[in-house]
């Protein structure tokens, strides 16, 4: 078996937009027991045949398992002949060299030191539900089917409480919120009523600065308590108040979450023409 190459001295950075459909992952972070496939362990396997090299990766937020992605973005030093790699070449190989449940969309580069999660302004994530007692077939998998409908009017009002910096440990994974900083800025949040692929869903959007683990889906998971009228919308302020995980709601699953998009300053990603 060939042997990868070192790593050497960086010149600048590689970054691609990567999309996923997450359900058949343990995430996107690599885990350290044998056997466990992630995101970026597929994506890393794939970058290091085409590279022939090491690739350490970075990326603007590690999503649970099975949640979805349309815009990840991950980032790697790159050496000076890499930077030639034309667009159309890169998505060529990742498309012949990741599954078809992993694509990368587009390439940019960017200056030396750039890090796809330490530069990012915002980060945004969609969860959709289908609210409505018909069960959804071409949505299934990217949605949260409950079988009644929301009062997503209620819901919004409760969720604007959340907008702005606050402490978010109620709406965290009680075990990854010990000795660590837990507030949060969240810049907006919104619900939403479409139709994709034919059928009709609800869309809650929220962006903020950055994200705690499972802090989106324990958000939707408590609003549709209020969307349910099963509580008031007061309740999501005395969540928020109590920095107490068991003050707020149940996890909403993770089927229903994408995260869809990342903010970063303009100009420093310049994309490759295809």
């Amino acid at each position: 078996m060939e042997q990868l190459e070192q790593a050497g001295t960086p010149q600048a950075t590689i970054v691609l937009r990567l999309a996923y459909a997450g359900g058949q992952y343990s995430g996107f972070a690599e885990q350290p027991q044998t056997g466990v496939r992630t995101v970026a362990g597929e994506l890393r396997s794939a970058l290091e045949t085409f590279l022939r090299r090491e690739v350490e990766l970075t990326c603007a937020g590690r999503t649970d398992a099975g949640v979805h992605a349309l815009s990840q973005y991950v980032s790697f030093s790159a050496r000076d002949e890499e930077l030639d790699i034309a667009a159309r070449r890169w998505l060529r190989a990742m498309d012949a060299l990741l599954p078809r449940s992993i694509a990368v969309q587009e390439v940019f580069h960017a200056p030396e030191g750039f890090s796809a999660r330490f530069d990012a302004l915002a980060r945004t994530y969609v969860y959709r539900i289908a609210d409505r007692p018909n069960r959804p077939v071409l949505t299934r998998d990217r949605v949260w089917w409950l079988r009644y409908p929301l009062d997503d009017a209620a819901m919004a009002r409760a969720a604007a409480c959340l907008v702005g910096e606050h402490d978010f440990k109620s709406f965290c994974k009680a075990s990854s919120a010990e000795g660590k900083p837990t507030c949060r800025n969240v810049m907006s949040v919104g619900f939403e009523r479409g139709c994709e692929l034919g059928e009709d869903v609800l869309s809650f959007t929220i962006t903020g600065n950055a994200f705690l683990h499972s802090m989106v889906r324990t958000i939707v998971g408590t609003l549709v308590e209020v969307g349910s009228h099963r509580r008031d919308e007061s309740w999501v302020a005395e969540a928020l108040a109590a920095c107490d995980r068991a003050a707020a709601g149940p996890t909403a699953p993770a089927d229903g979450l994408v995260f869809a998009g990342v903010a970063y300053p303009d100009g420093l990603l310049t994309p490759l023409s295809i």
